[in-house]
């Protein structure tokens, strides 16, 4: 009889710090993240979930480029979200825009990276409502 894989599992802290600032870590660690909802020590939290979101899809794209023999030198992932205007303002749509650096890389491969990274591989994307548009763009620099 083969037993079911353990469930991974994601455990965080999250200590306040007055006014809207909070101090994130994984538990245990000593490395902690701020969100402040006023965005005046760090992102606030939908900034958070962007960042999330953009990082998430980033390792993707940098596994398989590299397993396409074409390893990243450089990307920078601008991202915009446009929220609802009505409470909760929550995300209507996201745009991650790529910006990707690297010797020999073709665009037809970056671009198929991408839409795995966040069609596919991203835990991030998969945990947001499949309602939510995410679109992308890429420019690839010399």
């Amino acid at each position: 009889m083969t037993g079911a894989a353990p469930r991974k599992e994601n455990r965080v802290v999250v200590r306040w710090d007055g006014d809207h600032r909070f101090d994130a870590s994984r538990l245990g660690s000593q490395h902690t993240i701020r969100i402040d909802a006023d965005a005046s020590t760090g992102p606030g939290p939908v900034d958070a979930l962007l960042c999330a979101l953009a990082s998430c899809t980033a390792v993707d794209v940098v596994d398989i480029m590299a397993k396409c023999r074409t390893p990243v030198e450089g990307l920078t992932i601008d991202v915009h979200g446009e929220r609802a205007t009505t409470t909760p303002a929550r995300l209507t749509r996201v745009v991650l825009a790529y910006r990707m650096r690297g010797t020999g890389i073709e665009r037809d491969h970056a671009l198929r990276a991408i839409e795995l990274a966040v069609t596919k591989y991203c835990s991030v994307r998969d945990s947001l409502d499949p309602k939510l548009p995410v679109e992308w763009t890429l420019t690839l620099e010399e």
